[in-house]
């Protein structure tokens, strides 16, 4: 997958990633894309833990943004189709680290899974991304 090259951590600072901090950390050969979020009180329900919105949140980010990297240069874009979120552990850590694979990279649409970890390296959500290419 051919992604521009990039200084990491990326600390993106604009938009609605700007605004929960979202820090882009680098990508692997294969495709897979690591970032995370440093959490803040404003990331928090009011019971404490982490809002589920952001975990979905993070895991369009990264996948559209990766998809959009990757086919930019045949002059497409790419944004978010489906997002699938299972969530397994809350989260009260931290920060979150956010791993995406692409599974599928299709004409039309890719298809990526993530996984969302605590700052303890425990399986907190698993998000199926589908981003559609037009």
């Amino acid at each position: 997958m051919a992604l521009p090259d990039l200084d990491f951590p990326m600390a993106i600072d604009q938009g609605f990633d700007g605004l929960y901090g979202l820090v882009v950390d680098g990508y692997d050969d294969d495709g897979t894309v690591h970032a995370h979020v440093d959490i803040q009180e404003h990331h928090k329900q009011p019971a404490g833990l982490v809002h589920g919105g952001l975990l979905a949140a993070v895991a369009e980010s990264i996948t559209s943004m990766a998809t959009y990297f990757a086919v930019a240069g045949d002059g497409k874009s790419a944004q978010g189709l489906s997002n699938q979120t299972s969530f397994v552990r809350p989260v009260f850590g931290s920060r979150v680290v956010a791993t995406a694979r692409p599974r599928h990279r299709g004409r039309t649409t890719w298809v990526w899974e993530v996984d969302i970890t605590d700052d303890q390296d425990r399986l907190c959500a698993m998000v199926r991304m589908t981003i559609a290419v037009r």
